[in-house]
């Protein structure tokens, strides 16, 4: 690459940074004036710094999963824009309404919380497709069927394992890192000792299958979010399982943030050293039971 085709590229990646930040802030407007004026401990970092920080990440995120993509054009919008919301917005969202829409989220700001992760999928990825310059589809057609990765029946037990792997990952995780803070037990309504592993897993698989079959549903679509990014990727299966890994733990670092409907910091903190590491372990596993049995 000469220095004009550099400086081109320098560009193009500074101007994609400036541009996430009204992007993201745009999407925000979403919840305008819905936030609950509770008071928030403050984060690991300044807020503004923090701001920067997850900027930079997402950014970056964003530029890798274009140029390792063999998809161009609409067919790469699309499965971008879908697989980014699916793991920033929607499973992160979900956990929200399932937690805390009877604690420190309203009704009326749920939906909200769902509109306000439209933006840099929908309009700031087929931005950085243009200016990546993928838009225009070159070289050989590309193959639209992305459930090529495996016959149909192989798929489904892939799916069924990738959902139960999931629920044991996030069980573990939850447990043995987040569970263990009494600060935690109690925002969630279980102060006191904590139960044995074993005494408090089967309580809840008892009393509480609905978490269960969520978990599971949860899993199924982190499946599916991942044979979108592998089905398209032209790098080889560890750098796709490394982004895809990336694609399910950055969304968990916002919790270095303040936020009003998790005041607690250590509540905060606990969540995301369990979800950002559990998720990335999770995104590798993934990848690999799709890749399994491939030539």
């Amino acid at each position: 690459m000469d220095a004009k085709n550099r400086l081109k590229w320098v560009l193009r990646l500074a101007f994609l940074t400036v541009f996430y930040y009204p992007i993201w802030i745009l999407g925000t407007l979403a919840m305008e004036n819905l936030i609950p004026d509770l008071p928030s401990e403050p984060g690991l970092i300044e807020e503004g710094f923090g701001l920067l920080v997850l900027g930079l990440i997402n950014t970056a995120l964003i530029v890798s999963l274009i140029l390792t993509s063999r998809w161009n054009g609409w067919q790469l919008t699309i499965s971008l824009a879908l697989a980014y919301y699916g793991s920033f917005t929607l499973l992160t969202q979900i956990e929200s309404w399932y937690f805390l829409s009877e604690t420190t989220v309203p009704p009326q700001l749920l939906p909200r919380l769902f509109l306000m992760g439209l933006s840099i999928p929908f309009i700031f990825i087929p931005v950085a497709v243009f200016i990546l310059g993928k838009w225009k589809r070159k070289g050989e057609p590309v193959d639209p069927a992305i459930w090529k990765v495996s016959t149909t029946k192989l798929l489904i037990i892939k799916f069924g394992i990738i959902a139960l792997i999931y629920l044991v990952v996030y069980w573990l995780a939850g447990y043995f890192i987040a569970w263990q803070n009494p600060e935690l037990r109690e925002f969630y309504g279980s102060p006191g000792e904590i139960a044995p592993f074993f005494s408090h897993t089967l309580d809840t698989f008892l009393n509480s299958p609905s978490l269960v079959l969520l978990q599971l549903f949860r899993g199924i679509v982190f499946g599916a979010i991942a044979l979108l990014i592998l089905s398209g990727s032209k790098a080889n299966t560890w750098v796709t399982a490394l982004i895809v890994g990336l694609l399910f733990a950055i969304p968990h670092l916002v919790h270095i943030l303040p936020n009003p409907l998790m005041p607690i910091a250590s509540v905060r903190v606990s969540h995301m050293v369990e979800t950002a590491s559990s998720s990335f372990v999770f995104g590798l596993i993934t990848v690999w039971v799709l890749q399994f049995g491939q030539k």
